[in-house]
Formats: C-alpha cells, sequence, structure tokens
C-alpha cells in the first residue's frame, strides 16, 4: 500500500507540498535543550518546510511541562510564519511516553497495577509524576491498596494535566504516523511491522524497534523512513556516540537526549537527503 491509496485520518498527517522537513528526536522532558534547539531552528526556516516531532516529548528528564509548555508556544510561532503555515505542517507524533499516559490513566482496569507501574517507572514515568504533584511511590501505594485508590491517584492526575496549558489540545493532537505525498519519506516514533500495511499497524509504532532496524528495503512504497527513539540509544550516549543512525532506507535521530546525550533535529529535502544537522 503506497502513499497514493491511503486516505488522511485522526491517525495519520500528511505533508503536503514539502520544499523540505525537519525532524526532531526524542526530546524526553530536556526543555532547556529544545529551546535551544528551537532558537537555532528558527533561523534556518525556510517558506514550505514542515516541522515533524517524533514523540518523546516527557520522561527520563526533570522538566517534563516546561517541554510541554515550549512545544506550544514554538507550535504558534511557527504556524505565524510568513507565509501563514497549515496546521497540519507542524506534526506531533505519539511516542512511548506519550502512549504510557494513556494507558496510565486507564490503571484501575489493569489485569496487574503494579507491575504495569513498575514497569512503566522503570522506562522513564516517574519525572512526569513528579512534574505533576505526584510520586511513583504514591502511585505504588494506590495499586497495591486497590482499585478505588487507584482510580481516586489516577483522577489526580488526569486533573493535574488539565490545569497545564496546553497539555490536552497535545496529547489528542498526536498523530501515529506521517508521511509526505509523494510517498518518498515515512515518519514513525520507534518502528513499525514491515509485514502489515500502515493502516494495519497497532502497538507496532511504539515497541516494534527491532524490526526498524532489520528494514532492508522499501516499505510499501517508502524508500526513507526516519523514526525518532532508539532504546539503545542511551547506551550510545554513555559510550560518547552522538550521532544519527543512517540505513539504506532508513534513519535512526535518536542520540540519547535525556539520557546523557543532546537533542538532535534534521532537515531533509524532497528525496530524502540529508541537507543539515542541529544537535544541542
Amino acid at each position: 500500500m503506497s502513499a497514493s491509496t491511503l486516505s488522511p485520518s485522526d491517525r495519520f498527517t500528511v505533508l503536503r507540498a514539502c520544499e523540505r522537513v525537519w525532524a526532531i528526536a526524542a526530546v524526553h522532558g530536556e526543555a532547556e535543550r529544545l529551546v535551544g534547539l528551537h532558537d537555532a531552528l528558527a533561523d534556518q526556516l525556510r517558506p514550505g518546510d514542515r516541522l515533524v516531532y517524533l514523540g518523546n516529548y516527557t520522561g527520563y528528564g526533570t522538566y517534563a511541562l516546561e517541554c510541554l509548555d515550549e512545544l506550544v508556544r514554538f507550535r504558534r510561532w511557527f504556524l505565524s510564519f510568513p507565509p501563514y503555515q497549515s496546521p497540519d505542517d507542524i506534526v506531533f507524533l505519539r511516542g512511548q511516553q506519550e502512549e504510557m499516559w494513556s494507558k496510565l490513566l486507564q490503571l484501575q482496569f489493569a489485569g496487574n497495577p503494579k507491575a504495569i507501574l513498575r514497569w512503566m517507572l522503570e522506562h522513564g514515568m516517574e519525572p512526569t509524576l513528579e512534574a505533576l504533584g505526584t510520586t511513583a511511590g504514591a502511585g505504588m501505594l494506590a495499586a497495591n491498596e486497590g482499585t478505588l485508590a487507584i482510580t481516586y491517584w489516577t483522577n489526580r492526575l488526569r486533573e493535574a494535566a488539565r490545569t497545564v496549558p496546553g497539555f490536552d489540545p497535545l496529547m489528542l493532537s498526536l498523530k501515529r504516523a506521517a508521511y509526505t505525498d509523494d510517498g518518498a519519506m515515512l515518519f514513525v516514533h520507534t518502528g513499525l511491522d514491515v509485514e502489515k500495511p500502515l493502516t494495519q499497524q497497532t502497538d507496532a509504532f511504539w515497541w516494534a524497534a527491532k524490526s526498524f532496524t532489520e528494514i532492508d528495503a522499501p516499505y510499501h512504497g517508502f524508500e526513507h523512513i526516519v523514526r525518532g527513539f532508539d532504546p539503545d540509544a542511551a547506551k550510545q550516549a554513555e559510550a560518547g556516540d552522538h550521532t544519527i543512525r543512517e540505513g539504506e532506507f532508513t534513519l535512526s535521530l535518536d542520540t540519547g537526549c535525556g539520557r546523557g546525550g543532546p537533542l538532535t533535529a534534521i532537515c531533509l529535502s524532497p528525496d530524502g537527503t540529508v541537507e543539515q544537522t542541529l544537535s544541542v
């Protein structure tokens, strides 16, 4: 199934008439780096450029709410960038952290809430909880006490999020993937199931990291597949490796932001060539 046979939906965004596409890797709560990247990006933008944020705006880093505020601020500025931009010219993908947030608010319905919450905490959720005025300990205590206690705790989380300007609108606007209207480029969070067409992907966008590294041919016509989160990037950052990973048909932009590395963005020409790299 190529881009020409797909129809836009609330799950995907079509990037139309692109001069260039800027793709931004996982931010992971690093607000200062995000501001720095935006400052650098503002000087490089041209009319006809499109922006795709590749998910994981929170998690690991300690400034979750500041990151969300900066994303909303820069979106507002970008949409006023002359000439007038369409809202679809700037896209925010749903990442693992955003998917976990959605599932966290339904924790009371889980079969084993303690195990699920513990897993989320091990994968970067704790700083987001603290930014919203609670703690991992409070969540585990609620999980130990049962369904009513968990419900009370998740309701408090939901209400805390609603007091953060732009939090709910941003979460509601998240897309699962984005692609250019000519079928050249596909943007995902961490992976996809290459055995299924785009419209039949389920949670592979967030959890199929290994399959991304195994892509060795165009995927349903897309010759350039770009992702923003690599679970192994933290190890690479610890070793001082802050390079993007480029395969014949893939680009992995995560250079370890929030886990010891910089925040990276790349500018892609319509044919998928990397024109520029920004790293803060």
